[in-house]
């Protein structure tokens, strides 16, 4: 029986589950097979993933229909291991993955454990900026796994591990939006433990323009509102940090055209902040300009579905109206 049982649900990525599988066959650590579970996608990645049959242990299900929750659900059921690895299927694995997670593990066991997201020296500029402006501590304070520490971090589904007690405690994910982070506050309720395996990360290859990026950020804040209501005192002040981010700027704006230009000097120090951080991380002038673009875009994103879902729910709230948070 394998030690660790890899579980990637796609929908129509079949170069990208070829770039993840090549990762697969790095590892210094191969103890593990691998379940690849797939909507029905205009581009199946059923071939591809046949072509690795001979030096992985791979399996392949095509389950039209099924949400991705629900196919993280399946595929923790199908597993052999009693330890899951879940990972997007925008993910690429250094060769020590494994290996890191393995002895992470031995260490400190965890029901449900986590790393962070990295960028690779190959990424393009883009796709840098939205990493440093994703795990960057003047951005996010780190919740992704950068700064942020161990007993306090919140596993996520682009790296997330789960043991089979955890999955059967839990009864595994909801279909709902920001279903992995209230997995991982169900698994603290449950009280089980959740830990951050700082040396386990993953290169997590963003394919995203700023209209796209602006999209999934907002629905990231819709889904801050949705899990206040699923797991009541979730909601904590750094979650209020990119509406307070937004606001701060509009009055910081209105007093520098209306009062005096001093009031713009901190929205100027910030940006200088950004760029520079960005610049000295990734080495590159042009990713630092980026990254200033990429942070206002996603702080402002996350506040506009922040305030959109609240005022939503209020207003259903308000007429008596039954609003469907999630589907167990």
């Amino acid at each position: 029986m394998p030690t660790y049982s890899i579980i990637v649900p796609v929908y129509d990525r079949p170069d990208e589950m070829q770039e993840f599988l090549d990762s697969l066959l790095t590892q210094t650590y191969t103890d593990f097979e691998v379940l690849v579970l797939e909507d029905a996608s205009p581009r199946p990645c059923d071939a591809v993933v046949q072509r690795y049959a001979d030096r992985l242990d791979v399996r392949y299900f095509y389950r039209p229909g099924l949400d991705r929750s629900q196919r993280r659900n399946l595929g923790m059921e199908q597993a052999r291991s009693d330890i899951f690895l879940l990972f997007d299927s925008d993910c690429v694995l250094p060769s020590t993955y494994m290996d890191s997670v393995h002895r992470a593990y031995s260490k400190a066991p965890a029901d449900c454990f986590g790393g962070p997201d990295n960028a690779h020296p190959d990424f393009n500029r883009m796709q840098k900026a939205v990493n440093y402006s994703m795990t960057s501590f003047f951005t996010t304070g780190g919740i992704r796994g950068g700064k942020k520490p161990m007993e306090s971090f919140t596993p996520r589904s682009f790296n997330m591990g789960i043991t089979r007690k955890a999955f059967d405690a839990t009864g595994g994910f909801r279909s709902m939006i920001g279903e992995d982070i209230d997995f991982s506050l169900r698994v603290r309720k449950a009280g089980l433990k959740t830990a951050l395996y700082r040396e386990a990360y993953v290169y997590h290859k963003r394919r995203v323009d700023l209209k796209k990026f602006y999209r999934q950020i907002r629905t990231f804040g819709k889904s801050r509102i949705v899990l206040s209501k699923t797991n009541p005192g979730s909601l904590k002040p750094v979650h209020l940090f990119p509406l307070l981010f937004v606001l701060g700027h509009i009055a910081l704006i209105f007093a520098g055209i209306f009062v005096h230009s001093v009031f713009l000097f901190p929205i100027f120090a910030y940006i200088l902040l950004l760029c520079t951080d960005a610049w000295l991380q990734n080495r590159s002038l042009h990713v630092g300009l980026l990254s200033v673009l990429t942070s206002y875009t996603q702080l402002t994103a996350y506040a506009i579905g922040f305030l959109n879902e609240a005022f939503t729910a209020k207003a259903y709230k308000a007429i008596g109206k039954q609003e469907t948070i999630y589907h167990p």
